[in-house]
Parts: C-alpha cells; structure tokens; sequence
C-alpha cells in the first residue's frame, strides 16, 4: 500500500491551485481591458446577495492554505491585514501565500496526522480536530470551496476561463 505525507497531501495542491488563481486573475484583468472597464469591478462581485465578495473568497482561500500549512507544522499562522483593494493587490496575497506554503519543510509535518487542530470561532465551541481529520474534512474543502467560488465569479462575469484554467497545465 502506498502511503502519503502529510506535506505531500497539502503543500502541492494548495501552492499548484494558488498559482492557478493567479492566472485566472491575469485572464481578469485581460478581459476587463479588452472589453474597456475597470479590473477592479470584479472586487465586488456575489453569486447571491448573502455570500461574500470575490475579494473575501481569494483572502479567504489564502487563510485557509496558510492556515492548515501553520497548523500541521506547529507554526504561527502568519497574518495579513485583509486591506486587498485590487486585483493586483489581491494577486500580491495569493503569491504572498503560496510562498509561505512551499517555504514550510516537510519534516515540520512530521506527526501532524495525529496533532490536535483547535480552530476557534465566533460563537460556540471551537472545532477540534486530529491532524488528518483537519486537512482531509476540514481545511482542504474550505480551501476549495473559497478557490471554487472565485473561479465561478470570473466565469460569470465572462472572464473565458474553462477547466483547464482551474486545473492548471
């Protein structure tokens, strides 16, 4: 049976999705120039009233692999100021991010399977986890589901990505 790392599990497919972000934001800022508006305007957009913009969906995203990165290794969460106002600054925080994850080494992840994950939040208790429960249940569907609903954001707004774009090359 072959087995994985911890490392190998997260650090490869949050830093190969972040540099698939920043090409979906390359592709934004084309389009927007081609069609003669403000990049800008993506920053605002929703796919319903109730969810958050495409600004908190990227700084969110970046939360979550910087995050579960720190977490595994035992690491302090490096903080940014959430202050993004353009697609180049949003572009900044995600290779902010993908640095920090590909700057944390494998053997910091040493028994991080069996670590326990505290994740605190606004109200009630917070969420506890085991190492591998965090990053298999937890950390890496919310990571998706943030990277997901930007991508989806761009495509609705026209932006012509498809799902090679989302893979990556």
């Amino acid at each position: 049976m072959t087995t994985i790392s911890m490392h190998a599990a997260s650090v490869p497919a949050f830093a190969r999705m972040l540099g698939n972000m920043l090409h979906w934001l390359e592709a934004a800022k084309a389009h927007a120039e081609a069609r003669k508006f403000a990049p800008d305007a993506y920053l605002a957009l929703r796919l319903a009233p109730d969810m958050l913009p495409f600004t908190k969906q990227i700084q969110i995203a970046s939360d979550a692999a910087k995050g579960c990165v720190a977490r595994l290794a035992g690491r302090e969460i490096p903080k940014y100021e959430d202050n993004e106002a353009t697609l180049d600054e949003l572009a900044e925080r995600i290779r902010k991010t993908r640095d920090y994850v590909l700057s944390v080494p494998a053997e910091a992840f040493a028994g991080s399977e069996d670590r326990e994950i505290t994740i605190p939040r606004r109200s009630g208790d917070p969420l506890k986890f085991d190492g591998l429960s965090y990053l298999r249940h937890y950390a890496t569907p919310n990571f998706y589901f943030h990277a997901t609903t930007a991508y989806a954001l761009l495509r609705h707004a026209g932006v012509p990505l498809g799902k090679g774009d989302y893979l990556g090359g």
